[in-house]
């Protein structure tokens, strides 16, 4: 019953996607508020707010045995190299913000959603569908950016599916911890990091509003950078289980 729910939310949101118009990428979107050049970088915090997600895919690395579940060891792996990706790809992106190297931001990222998903499906829905998933999702989700490039190549740009593959995981995951509570990932974690993931959204939505608030001191933005590499910090810590209660 809860496979057959889980199934029909996912079969909704495909459908509800396949029903939208085409979403072309929004021009204004690479006009953040913080465009400071420092030490010769053009949109320096924007830029350097990126290593923290090298860091943390770093990190991921050294803890690499300190996994729960020493099956999940492919789904981390691929998680943490993406993490550590995403400082290369979004800190080329934001050198020169432009519809063609916000491709080089968007794939890690993907990844790193596609790895995770197919991580808690495989710990606690079904090993077998979850590690079968791993690979076909990856490329999925590669897929959906290489369909945005070629429709907007063609002047119809349509992110539809790439909005697709990042949200419709953020709303099956908190279904999946609610409807299923066993498993080797730690779910406080899992919850602290959509926690720090829905604040990362916030901030890049009020980017200019953060700047004027702080009167030119930060922008929403960089915020959102380490927002976001604090939510992958505690993803990454989930893989490590819950800590042991006291008896």
């Amino acid at each position: 019953m809860k496979e057959l729910l889980l199934g029909l939310v996912a079969a909704a949101a495909i459908g509800g996607a396949w029903l939208l118009d085409p979403i072309p990428q929004d021009p204004a979107y690479h006009a953040f508020a913080d465009r400071r050049l420092l030490f010769g970088v053009p949109n320096f915090w924007n830029v350097a707010s990126n290593l923290p997600f090298l860091a943390v895919g770093l990190l991921g690395w050294i803890w690499i045995g300190r996994i729960a579940s020493p099956p999940l060891a492919t789904h981390y792996r691929v998680l943490c190299t993406a993490i550590a990706l995403a400082a290369f790809g979004s800190g080329w992106y934001h050198l020169a913000p432009s519809n063609a190297s916000l491709v080089w931001d968007r794939l890690p990222m993907t990844v790193a959603f596609m790895a995770l998903f197919t991580a808690l499906i495989a710990d606690r829905v079904s090993w077998l569908a979850g590690r079968a998933l791993l690979w076909p999702m990856v490329v999925a989700g590669l897929a959906s950016i290489a369909w945005w490039v070629r429709t907007e190549a063609v002047g119809a740009g349509d992110l539809g599916a790439y909005a697709l593959v990042q949200f419709l995981p953020m709303l099956l995951m908190p279904l999946v911890l609610l409807l299923w509570r066993d498993g080797s990932l730690a779910a406080r974690k899992l919850w602290l990091a959509f926690g720090a993931y829905a604040l990362a959204k916030l901030f890049e939505h009020f980017d200019g509003a953060v700047f004027a608030a702080t009167g030119g001191l930060v922008a929403g933005h960089a915020l959102k950078h380490l927002a976001a590499a604090l939510a992958a910090w505690w993803i990454l810590r989930a893989f490590q289980g819950a800590p042991a209660r006291a008896l």
